[in-house]
Parts: C-alpha cells; structure tokens; sequence
C-alpha cells in the first residue's frame, strides 16, 4: 500500500484530540473487564456509543494544553503517510472522500464529508461518552468517525489478525460506509434491538463492509481533488488479503469462539467471518454499491 509522496495531505478531515481529556471524566464505559466485555460482545466497528447505553456527554472533546494535534503539524504529504501510522489514516480518510464525493457527483448527489477524530483512551460525542474499549465507531449525531490508533495493536494480539497497513484502511473506510448509510437512511436499520444472523444490525455491518470493498476497488483510480492524481497509487494483492483477514477476524463466529468457546449465531451483531470476508470481496470485485444490497 503505497501514497503518492508529493500529494497534500488534507488534515482538516481529521481532527486530533488524543492527549485530551473529558471534562469530570463521565465516560460510563471504562478499561478493564467492562471494556472487555464490550469488545466480547462485538461491539466493533459499530454505529455509536449509545447502543451500549453509554451517558450523554459533551458533543465536542475538551482540548487541553497535552492535546498532541500532531497530525495538523506532521502530516503534510503522502511521504509522511507513507512513513506514519496517523499520517497514512489521515490519507485514508482522504482517500475515501475523495471517492464518495465523486460517486455521489455521479449519481447527480452531494456527499456530506465527516471527520475522523483520533483520540487515546476517552472521548465525548454526540452519541455519548465513551473509552477506546469500544473500538473504532461512527456517530451519526455528529456525523464523525471515532478512532483510538491503540485499536489496531488489539486487532492483531487480541483477534489474531494479520494487520499492515490496509488493514488499518479497511477499518477506517468500513465507518465511513456507515456515514454513506446515515446520508441514505439505510443506517437506523440497525436501530431497531434485534440481534441474530438475520437482523438488520447484521445486514448494516456487511453492508458498510461491502462498501469498504467498492471504496478499495477505485481507490488508486480515484484522483485527488487538489492534484488529479490518485493519492494512492499502489494496492497489492497482499494489501487485500490484510483486508480480508482484518474483516475476518472481527468476525462474530470468530469472536464468540475465541473468548466464550461456542457459537451463537441468535446473538450476532455483526456477521460471521466468511460473511464479512464475502461482502468485502463483492463490493472490491464489483466496485459497484448498488451490488451492497444486504437487506434482499
């Protein structure tokens, strides 16, 4: 996975908060074992910290004088992504808008951008309160990607993923298919409590999978609004496969059996292993997001 090193990198998409605090520190879910039991429950890649129940909290962190903001000083251009872990999400993010708004300028519609905020341990949203337990989410009050970097070494010892670099991608453009569900309303879908192999919170998940895969698909044809240029210009096979691994091992067949040492597909949230593997795969192969209909 590879940047254009000359391409400007556009870091008002990302918002950089880690160092930051949350003011009386009420975020309801912590470290530890109710961290962990989140993460047990699949609560991955998912669409708010509501649906754990999380408490309001203020709609925006509180910066402090320790809020890093590094991104904004370091990540200048596509040589920094390809040299730093947050300087290649912030060329995702680009990436992926860059191609979302020109789908939905071909369609004869107008995307709504969405920032990602990186943050380390806690963070305040629109959708409540929450720790890095939760793993990476979208909030639709907000309309804004959270992502703790932490996230991505659990991926790997916890989960049992491959990792690399486009595995990071794919998570990172898995949320921002829930923001193309929340422009389209396929997202409140999810909303409705159901839980199982069949619920719509399942079909949600491998939707926004599937998109992940339509996003990769024109990636490195999908040219830079400032260069023309596509801001990444090489996607390798391997590249892929960390993908498919990623989508793999968040998978909850793969989960469940991990941690608890059965199978219960009526409490799924998210979709099995070769599911997300296959919605991925389809949207990749395709390229086409009127083929991520997971709800037929």
């Amino acid at each position: 996975m590879q940047f254009d090193d000359d391409a400007h990198l556009d870091t008002s998409e990302v918002r950089d908060v880690r160092g930051s605090r949350i003011p009386g520190g009420k975020a309801t879910v912590g470290g530890g074992v109710v961290g962990f039991v989140a993460l047990l429950l699949g609560i991955l890649f998912g669409v708010g910290p509501e649906q754990l129940g999380l408490s309001s909290g203020d709609p925006e962190p509180a910066a402090t004088a320790s809020s890093a903001a590094q991104v904004e000083r370091s990540c200048r251009t596509g040589a920094d992504a390809n040299r730093r872990e947050d300087c290649r999400i912030v060329a995702v993010v680009n990436s992926v808008q860059d191609f979302w708004r020109a789908e939905y300028e071909r369609r004869g519609g107008r995307y709504g951008d969405a920032r990602t905020v990186m943050f380390t341990d806690r963070v305040s949203t629109a959708c409540g309160a929450a720790t890095a337990a939760v793993g990476p989410f979208y909030c639709p009050g907000d309309r804004q990607v959270y992502l703790d970097l932490g996230f991505f070494q659990e991926l790997r010892t916890t989960f049992g993923s491959s990792g690399g670099p486009f595995a990071q991608a794919y998570v990172v453009a898995h949320e921002y298919g829930h923001h193309v569900q929340n422009m389209t309303g396929t997202l409140a879908r999810s909303q409705d409590g159901r839980q199982g192999a069949d619920s719509d919170a399942v079909r949600v998940e491998l939707q926004a999978d599937c998109y992940a895969g339509v996003w990769a698909h024109h990636a490195t044809t999908t040219p830079d609004e400032k260069t023309g240029r596509p801001l990444l210009t090489r996607l390798t096979e391997a590249d892929v496969r960390d993908g498919l691994d990623a989508a793999a091992a968040v998978g909850d067949d793969r989960i469940q059996e991990r941690f608890q040492g059965r199978v219960t597909p009526e409490s799924w949230t998210h979709g099995s292993a070769q599911q997300r593997r296959q919605w991925f795969s389809r949207g990749f192969t395709t390229g086409d997001m009127a083929r991520c209909d997971t709800f037929r």
